[in-house]
């Protein structure tokens, strides 16, 4: 048996938004409206800035019955395969601080970055891999702990090799893939859809929802670029996930959420 599926994934009653923490008050009354789960996005800043309680004003000003909720933590300057000990000290923080947050606010999974890149580490996985490996035991403990499962994100990977790699040393049932549409086709322009998600496919317990034409990182909704969406569904027929819109602005979410109807019946 795959070790991820001993932990259920939490029921989702719609797809979840990305929604950064410091806008919550603004957006507030269209996610009351369309009953939406989210994913909140918390910058560094943001959490050294929560104060004693925090939780009891966010779900006032989300003024809703709690949605499912989901977590999407710092990744600006943040290496947790990073040679350098002190940096990667600050990231193990900022990490820590994020998992108690998602605790705080009844999270069931945190969205870290794999700080992966190759022209950074010199196509040296091996070296990222090292010193991955020292960052996120601890963390997995916690979040462990805190009944919340850890979901590494893809960014500049053109491959899944490094990801898949990471899963096999950890094999723990608290950790496991993100897997972001739009920085795949972006960034993995030499391997199809395939060579990822049929390696990866036991890992994969998130997508991250997006589209692009292949040239930047535009964050379109679902069905306005050309990604093969319906591929990616095949491919993942019968797992239980959590399913994230990332967009920029509410009507593309909104969008990218109606359009997914069509390709997952469930919402």
């Amino acid at each position: 048996m795959n070790p991820l599926e001993i932990v259920k994934s939490p029921h989702v009653h719609s797809p979840h938004v990305h929604v950064p923490f410091g806008r919550i008050s603004e957006l507030a009354p269209v996610l009351r409206e369309h009953d939406l789960a989210l994913e909140i996005y918390i910058q560094a800043f943001s959490l050294d800035s929560l104060e004693e309680g925090f939780e009891e004003k966010f779900f006032e000003i989300l003024g809703y019955q709690p949605p499912p909720l989901t977590v999407h933590g710092p990744f600006m300057d943040l290496s947790p395969g990073g040679v350098d000990e002190k940096v990667r000290g600050v990231s193990m923080e900022r990490y820590e601080k994020t998992i108690e947050f998602a605790e705080k606010i009844g999270a069931g999974s945190v969205v870290f970055h794999s700080g992966y890149e190759k022209w950074r580490f010199a196509f040296r996985a091996d070296i990222w891999l090292e010193n991955s490996l020292k960052t996120w035991p601890p963390l997995i403990e916690k979040a462990k702990k805190a009944e919340i499962r850890i979901a590494i994100e893809n960014i500049f990977e053109d491959a899944p090799d490094n990801l898949l790699s990471l899963m096999e040393h950890l094999g723990s049932p608290h950790f496991g893939i993100c897997f972001d549409t739009g920085h795949f086709h972006l960034f993995s322009k030499e391997r199809a859809l395939d060579d990822w998600i049929i390696p990866l496919r036991d890992y994969i317990i998130e997508l991250h929802l997006h589209d692009n034409d292949g040239t930047f990182d535009q964050h379109r909704p679902v069905g306005e670029g050309n990604f093969p969406f319906e591929r990616l569904f095949e491919l993942l027929k019968g797992k239980d996930l959590i399913y994230t819109v990332e967009a920029h602005s509410k009507e593309d979410a909104l969008i990218s959420i109606e359009r997914l109807k069509g390709f997952l019946p469930r919402f």
